[in-house]
């Protein structure tokens, strides 16, 4: 059981923790991209923060430790579904998994694309991230596509 978890916006004194926190997501069945440098994605990180409004990162933390971290944008007007939101990366300590840090964060980021007039909100997981997706699909209505990435 997690002691006293809260879920909140991330600043500059997190952005060390949650660099690390990527190897959450790298581990097995991901994979750390080729072109992964920590500093560029420190960088990354505090842009994202700073983003005026259209995204922002959420950190999940027990007795001063972050256990979880999530990225959220609005993303385009869909012609489908109006303003979209997009949670680019969600990652949680292995260790705080299945006691609810997923559904904090998750909620938190519903909360903040919903307060922006966000109609719809998506993710991408990878194919073997089964795990992964029955916790997607037990927060209700699902809609799963396929998708397709290179790099340029």
């Amino acid at each position: 059981m997690l002691g006293r978890m809260i879920v909140r916006l991330a600043g500059e004194a997190d952005v060390p923790a949650v660099v690390g926190a990527y190897d959450w997501l790298f581990a097995p069945p991901g994979s750390k991209p080729d072109s992964w440098d920590e500093t560029e994605a420190a960088a990354r990180l505090r842009a994202v923060m700073a983003g005026e409004g259209r995204s922002t990162v959420f950190v999940a933390e027990d007795e001063g430790r972050v256990i979880g971290f999530c990225t959220v944008y609005l993303d385009i007007v869909s012609v489908r579904f109006g303003q979209r939101s997009w949670i680019e990366d969600l990652a949680v300590d292995p260790g705080a998994r299945s006691k609810g840090t997923g559904t904090a964060l998750m909620d938190a980021a519903d909360a903040w694309a919903r307060e922006r007039g966000a109609e719809h909100i998506k993710l991408e997981s990878g194919d073997a991230r089964l795990r992964a997706h029955k916790f997607y699909e037990a927060r209700g209505e699902v809609s799963t596509s396929r998708c397709f990435g290179w790099p340029l």
